[in-house]
């Protein structure tokens, strides 16, 4: 006799084989479909044991969830942690999605608090496998509804920086994010909200974290200076839309773009928009960046193995478009479109990925993606990545 769960597998073998046999039939596509196939077999043997047994409608006690909690979480003072492994792996023997490695992904340590008088505080250490990088900001609340904050902290430049990155909606950010930005500047903004329209706007020396040991070098009397307005909508029903335009000019010279390897000369601008929807079942982001700015040393040539075309203007444009479904109380799967090109460079890529997100606690969390990568320089491309975190 088969169990009920054995039931739902020996029923998902025959799809199996049939899609397989498909193949035989669809050479062009058969990379595509195998890709596309074996993450959805495996995601369907995970819930179908979950959504058989009524998981969603269950409460689950958290006894030693809720101690930590009463112990380290105050108005005055917070502990938090994050502690990730990551794995990824490339179907070739290439760099791709990291090659084939183990990593830290991002392990931190975070304090912060409100004390007397409407003063803050926020201190994050983070602990990385290539290096050590410290987030630190001191702040002022006039309100419930505006604040003003200086230090070492994420700028609002894009919807997809903006969470934290133990609850990133898949193991890593969209590319945008990396192409077009610092994830850390040192400055000050101010952030408020006016019933339904929020804004935050900053100014910052544009350097990056590199400032920290290096001010006087970095310094050269020029800012990066950011704004973005949202408009956040909540009709009936636990449902938020949220539509935000983001905007900024660095005018500093001699800038690292991201990690593109390419250098601006000074004055370069970024813009752009998001919508994000979160439902009690379906969920999804789309965005759009681009970054315009002339390219230092840069003419006739070759620059990272790729053709450079004359002309001293490149144009970064990145774009992804994000939907996910809560098939049960503590699992998701969501599909994400990543684009990322260069005008002067000549290269663009699209990027197709399948997540599943699994949180078994309200502490512990597992995330995996499966990816194909569609480049003009590099070809196509696949692979698997996952992370295993603890966040506090």
């Amino acid at each position: 006799m088969y169990s009920g769960k054995n039931n739902r597998i020996r029923q998902l073998l025959p799809l199996y084989g049939r899609l397989e046999m498909m193949l035989l039939f669809r050479r062009p596509l058969r990379g595509v479909l195998r890709f596309l196939m074996v993450p959805i077999f495996v995601l369907a043997l995970c819930h179908a044991p979950a959504l058989g047994a009524g998981e969603e409608g269950a409460v689950r006690s958290e006894p030693l969830a809720e101690q930590l909690r009463e112990r380290f979480k105050t108005e005055s003072f917070s502990l938090g942690i994050l502690l990730q492994t990551q794995g990824a792996f490339s179907f070739e023997d290439t760099d791709f999605n990291g090659g084939r490695a183990w990593d830290l992904g991002s392990t931190r340590i975070d304090f912060r608090g409100t004390v007397d008088r409407n003063f803050t505080y926020r201190v994050r250490v983070y602990f990385l496998s290539q290096q050590q990088s410290i987030d630190a900001r001191v702040g002022y609340r006039f309100s419930d509804n505006l604040q003003v904050v200086a230090g070492a902290f994420k700028p609002y430049l894009s919807r997809e920086l903006d969470p934290s990155p133990a609850n990133l909606d898949f193991v890593r950010r969209a590319r945008l994010v990396g192409a077009m930005m610092n994830t850390l500047e040192i400055g000050a903004s101010v952030i408020g909200e006016a019933g339904p329209l929020q804004y935050r706007f900053g100014m910052y020396n544009g350097s990056g974290v590199a400032g920290v040991t290096a001010i006087a070098e970095q310094n050269d009397n020029r800012f990066l200076y950011t704004g973005r307005l949202a408009l956040v909508v909540e009709p009936s029903g636990g449902h938020e839309l949220e539509l935000g335009l983001n905007g900024a000019y660095n005018g500093s010279r001699d800038e690292d773009v991201g990690n593109t390897g390419l250098t601006s000369k000074g004055g370069r601008v970024l813009y752009g928009g998001y919508a994000s929807y979160d439902g009690s079942v379906f969920f999804g982001t789309a965005e759009f960046m681009q970054s315009r700015f002339d390219v230092a040393g840069t003419g006739n040539g070759v620059e990272d193995g790729l053709a450079v075309a004359a002309g001293p203007e490149e144009t970064i444009t990145g774009m992804y478009a994000t939907a996910g479904v809560r098939v049960a109380e503590r699992h998701a799967v969501l599909v994400r479109w990543d684009y990322l090109g260069f005008d002067l460079r000549g290269d663009t890529s699209d990027r197709i990925l399948l997540g599943w997100n699994y949180d078994p606690t309200s502490l512990v969390s597992f995330r995996v993606n499966a990816l194909a990568d569609f480049s003009d320089h590099a070809g196509t491309q696949f692979g698997l990545s996952g992370v295993f975190q603890y966040h506090f």
